[in-house]
């Protein structure tokens, strides 16, 4: 006799998706709770909070990788392996983020400009360079930001 299908469990397939999902029924569940046992409204805020944890990370995952490729585009001159390695490490870490969370697929590209912002003011700062070197948008596509094998040519 065959095993019965076991339907996937949300928080294997789409750890962010889950914690909205249980954050959403907590909220649900606090308004029939009489007894006031469980602060259920809280409980709900820190789950919330665990899943927005994925995103900070993505967004700083993003501002690091943005960071190194300018460098690497206005620096070639003080290219170093580490800068590589540190983008490829970036990447790959952010692509677990999403596999763990695939409803967050399209928030890099929601993040993108406030993270490359925040980079570039870093680029300034660790280059010297004046701010204004650097393009006042970020000057690679997301597409680009995430391929393991894209890296700048010099401007």
């Amino acid at each position: 006799m065959a095993e019965p299908l076991k339907k996937p469990d949300l928080y294997e397939e789409d750890f962010y998706a889950w914690t909205q999902d249980q954050a959403a029924k907590l909220r649900a569940r606090a308004a029939f709770d009489n007894r006031g046992d469980i602060d259920w409204q809280n409980t709900a805020e820190e789950i919330e909070s665990v899943g927005a944890s994925e995103k900070r990370e993505i967004r700083s995952r993003l501002r690091v990788i943005a960071l190194h490729l300018l460098k690497w585009r206005y620096e070639p001159e003080k290219r170093k392996s580490g800068w590589r390695s540190t983008i490829d490490t970036q990447r790959e870490r952010m692509a677990m983020v999403i596999e763990d969370s695939p409803s967050l697929r399209g928030f890099p590209s929601c993040a993108l400009e406030s993270a490359y912002g925040l980079a570039r003011i870093k680029a300034a700062d660790e280059t010297g360079l004046p701010e204004s070197v650097f393009p006042a948008s970020c000057p690679f596509k997301i597409k680009q930001i995430l391929d393991s094998d894209f890296f700048p040519e010099a401007a």
